[in-house]
């Protein structure tokens, strides 16, 4: 891979680490374990994705993520939970795999893939707070199947494409975040029809 390549990946991965943190983690690592993703040489540290028990630990998580990303309350717990967690572990990918010698570029590469992950958590989790209050189950588990479906896709992709993958990791947080505004307004409307607004009383 070239360096746009090397960028475009990071930034692939940190986008989709913000919604499936323990999947992409865990892909990436056996990438890294496989040569399917070049280890940094400046980095050798944190080629510990690669390492047998990270990956088990990845596995199991992405099993757990699974199943509690399709109940609602779950979801919403789980979202909370892992606000600092997708962030971190977004800039961390990041850092893995831009194999930068320059000190500066490694610290611009963390912050970047931290915001990147931040971002398409923000986005994740405010659009999927808006769906769980549904009282039937159906929508949530199909917006969570979508969810994972796309993560693995732009994940395979990112490996063989990084450009594209990239290109579509972004047209994607950016419905993500349109979807935020257009579920805000859905909830103004459902809890304005529930608790209608009270009159002004006559001066």
């Amino acid at each position: 891979m070239d360096a746009i390549e090397l960028i475009a990946l990071a930034a692939s991965t940190s986008l989709l680490a913000g919604w499936r943190l323990y999947l992409v983690t865990f892909i990436t690592g056996l990438g890294m374990k496989f040569g399917w993703v070049p280890l940094p040489e400046n980095l050798r540290a944190l080629d510990v994705l690669a390492n047998n028990w990270v990956l088990a630990i990845a596995g199991v998580g992405t099993f757990a993520e699974f199943f509690a990303d399709k109940i609602a309350w779950v979801d919403s717990a789980w979202d909370s939970i892992h606000s600092l967690l997708r962030p971190l572990g977004g800039a961390l990918l990041s850092l893995a795999i831009v194999d930068a010698g320059d000190p500066a570029f490694q610290i611009i590469a963390f912050l970047l893939g931290g915001g990147a992950a931040f971002a398409a958590h923000t986005g994740k989790a405010s659009a999927r707070a808006a769906v769980n209050v549904s009282p039937e189950p159906v929508s949530n588990v199909v917006v969570s199947t979508a969810e994972d479906v796309a993560t693995g896709g732009l994940l395979a992709l990112a490996i063989f494409n990084p450009v594209a993958a990239l290109v579509i990791a972004l047209v994607l947080l950016g419905l993500t975040l349109w979807l935020i505004f257009a579920a805000r307004k859905l909830v103004r409307r459902v809890m304005n029809r529930i608790v209608p607004p009270v009159p002004d009383e006559p001066a």
